[in-house]
């Protein structure tokens, strides 16, 4: 069965998309959130000594891969919606990068709908960021 070119490239936007969440659960999983080594610290809190609405993310996915929801709560109160919805998105890369090298039908239409849903789903995941972000403009 030859594929169309749009059918890699799709798959390949998907496949990205999955390695990219898969490196994100990874850190989380490998770091300990009893330790508190992260590597990568909030650029924000060094320059203005401030925290970000996103402080305590790494901390708190760290919590949430190992079933400690309600001290995850506790580091950022938007970590869990922002956690299901990357792993959200990992299940919806994996079946419609499958779908895409299976079948050529409605395509298009799967595109349009991917592409609706997931921002969708990241406008509600990321709700309490743009917020903070809208209100200190205003």
């Amino acid at each position: 069965m030859k594929r169309s070119a749009d059918q890699r490239a799709y798959f390949t936007v998907n496949a990205i998309l999955a390695g990219v969440i898969l490196i994100i659960m990874g850190y989380s999983g490998f770091y300990s959130p009893d330790e508190n080594r992260y590597p990568v610290p909030c650029i924000h809190e060094k320059i203005t000594g401030e925290p970000c609405p996103s402080c305590g993310l790494s901390h708190a996915f760290s919590l949430i891969v190992r079933g400690r929801i309600d001290e995850a709560m506790q580091w950022n109160s938007a970590s869990l919606r922002v956690f299901l919805f990357f792993s959200v998105q990992l299940i919806m890369r994996a079946a419609l990068g499958v779908r895409s090298l299976l079948t050529a039908d409605r395509l298009k239409k799967t595109v349009i709908a991917d592409s609706i849903i997931s921002a969708v789903m990241a406008l509600a995941a990321f709700y309490p960021f743009l917020r903070s972000l809208w209100l200190m403009l205003f």
